[in-house]
């Protein structure tokens, strides 16, 4: 089964590896949506995303980031 807009932390890791040069905090929601919905495993609606579900995905792409960081 993909990725769905609850799985935040799969998500973000997903983020991570697709991007792991790029600080989470410095992308815009509207290219972190549509980076999300370019996932391969993204299987959700992306009209169903709102500022909550996109914030709880930031953070968890950058304690992904951070965690790979050192």
């Amino acid at each position: 089964m993909g990725l769905k807009w609850s799985d935040i932390e799969e998500i973000g890791i997903s983020l991570y590896e697709a991007h792991p040069e790029i600080d989470p905090l410095k992308v815009r929601f509207t290219d972190l949506l549509r980076w999300i919905g370019e996932l391969s495993d993204f299987e959700d609606n992306p009209k169903d995303s709102n500022e909550k579900k996109l914030e709880a995905i930031q953070m968890a792409w950058l304690e992904e980031y951070r965690d790979n960081q050192e």
